[in-house]
């Protein structure tokens, strides 16, 4: 389903999502900063990946998701300057996952990996010592 003008709260998308198994939202704003796929992962949801995916899988998906949101949500304290580093360790994880984060959601025209490949990355990420999350 696609929607006019990024318009989500419409009431037949609104109810069509509601009803769908999942679906994956794409954003101007990712796309503006070179991010392609521009899939907007916090806006994104997946009903079956919980019957589909591993339990490491899920818990590594769930990092990506909260370094995202994290960063997002800090992110014009950051660009400000007034962020304090080691004020707050979600943060400081979050700023340092970031690049790692945005390439791993990010994939070339002619770029291919394998599931096992993607979900290999996304938990080397995900991983990474001191995850506050």
């Amino acid at each position: 389903m696609l929607v006019d003008g990024d318009d989500f709260n419409e009431p037949i998308s609104d109810a069509i999502r509601g009803t769908l198994d999942g679906h994956i939202v794409l954003s101007r704003e990712i796309a503006s900063l070179g991010q392609y796929p521009a899939v907007d992962v916090l806006a994104s949801v997946s009903r079956a990946m919980p019957h589909v995916t591993s339990a490491e899988h899920q818990r590594s998906a769930q990092v990506l998701r909260a370094v995202s949101a994290t960063y997002r949500d800090a992110q014009d304290l950051i660009n400000i300057g007034a962020y304090v580093p080691g004020s707050n360790p979600r943060i400081d994880f979050a700023i340092a996952l970031i690049h790692d984060v945005r390439a791993y959601l990010s994939q070339g025209l002619r770029e291919k990996s394998s599931l096992d490949e993607a979900v290999e990355r996304l938990a080397e990420i995900s991983g990474r010592a001191g995850c506050p999350f």
